[in-house]
């Protein structure tokens, strides 16, 4: 009998999963739309009123998407203050939707990637996972490694869709 060679294990191909590079922290939302009044419009002293009743303990070491779901008139300056005091609890926060939050901390968290480390390497990146990745991070995954790497993949080890070979 013969003996069964792991042929993935020895390509040299280094495997990446853009799970790793995802916020560990929770990402909560801020929706302005629950101080709307009769869902249309912001009254400040209300809105004032309402924020500092508000438990801001519960926004803490998470990351929070300040935002409005209501197609609404909305003045920038009730994100502003929504951010001030976020400020003292909320690891992070950011006029976004909770998934466009999220697209911005794996991209801060792909540029601390070492690339160098993958000079000259063939590289796959990770298709399928429990987690869903935005689509922005594997083009910003292929911007960082194009310039370093030998290969460039996409899939699994056993099946790959190559998409950059250096010449």
């Amino acid at each position: 009998m013969s003996e069964i060679v792991n042929r993935v294990a020895k390509s040299g191909i280094v495997t990446i999963n853009l799970e790793a590079y995802l916020p560990k922290e929770e990402i909560l939302s801020f929706d302005v739309k629950a101080y709307l009044f009769k869902g249309l419009l912001l009254k400040e002293k209300d809105y004032r009123a309402a924020l500092k009743e508000i438990d801001w303990t519960s926004y803490a070491g998470k990351h929070v998407a300040i935002h409005c779901s209501a197609d609404a008139i909305v003045p920038l300056w009730a994100y502003m203050l929504a951010g001030t005091y976020l400020s003292a609890h909320a690891l992070s926060y950011s006029f976004a939707t909770a998934y466009q939050l999220a697209d911005q901390l794996i991209k801060q968290n792909l540029s601390e990637l070492d690339t160098e480390a993958l000079a000259d390497k063939r590289v796959v990146i990770k298709g399928c996972g429990s987690v869903p990745i935005p689509a922005s991070a594997y083009v910003e995954i292929t911007r960082l490694l194009m310039p370093q790497v030998k290969t460039l993949m996409y899939g699994e080890p056993c099946s790959m869709v190559p998409l950059y070979k250096k010449r």
